[in-house]
């Protein structure tokens, strides 16, 4: 069991820590929303990767089999909606600043816990890397017996948990250190340049 604790850490955070659009995202949400926000966004992003671990026990090599054959069209399906989230946050970045300069309209709220938690749930759902990334290490670990699973699935989860949290804290200080309205457009403006370009390469990589 203790074996399988440490691989569903070390997988979980195998998964989580390298930077990618949903860091990015992530990170941004928090700072120009609340920690509330974030927090609930960053259980979206570990609820996914949960659900990919406890799929890649229970499915094993079957379901990254099968999960071969649709890969292509998720892939693009997923560098649409990265290409969508990065022209949309640019494009609202622009329009608050724009906004805050002649001081006509109110700038719009952020989204809600419960809708930050779905849309980083089913964008995070979208990659299946993940799946196939956790039935590898499954198949690695030879772990059978179901407590072992068990373990393995919870342990993934406990350290994507972590690690999204983390980037949720940071996405809280980098809000308040960048309050200002220039702030607030260049690091929105960063962030969606950084999505689109992991976009463009998702959509570029060879089938």
């Amino acid at each position: 069991m203790s074996a399988a604790l440490v691989a569903g850490l070390l997988a979980g955070y195998g998964i989580a820590v390298p930077v990618g659009a949903v860091a990015a995202h992530l990170v941004t949400l928090t700072a120009r929303s609340s920690l509330r926000t974030g927090v609930c966004a960053a259980l979206g992003v570990a609820t996914a990767d949960g659900l990919y671990a406890l799929l890649a026990t229970l499915g094993g090599s079957a379901l990254a089999a099968a999960l071969r054959t649709v890969i292509v069209p998720l892939r693009w399906a997923s560098a649409l909606l990265l290409a969508t989230l990065a022209v949309r946050g640019a494009a609202g970045a622009l329009r608050r600043y724009r906004e805050h300069r002649t001081a006509t309209r109110t700038a719009p709220p952020p989204p809600s816990p419960a809708r930050a938690y779905l849309a980083l749930l089913g964008l995070t759902l979208l990659n299946p890397a993940t799946l196939l990334y956790f039935a590898a290490l499954v198949l690695g670990t030879h772990a059978t017996a179901p407590s072992d699973r068990a373990v393995f699935v919870l342990a993934a989860f406990a350290a994507s948990t972590s690690w999204q949290l983390l980037l949720a804290g940071g996405g809280t200080l980098l809000g308040r250190a960048l309050t200002g309205p220039r702030g607030q457009l260049a690091t929105a403006l960063v962030s969606s340049g950084v999505i689109m370009l992991l976009a463009a390469r998702m959509a570029a990589a060879p089938g």
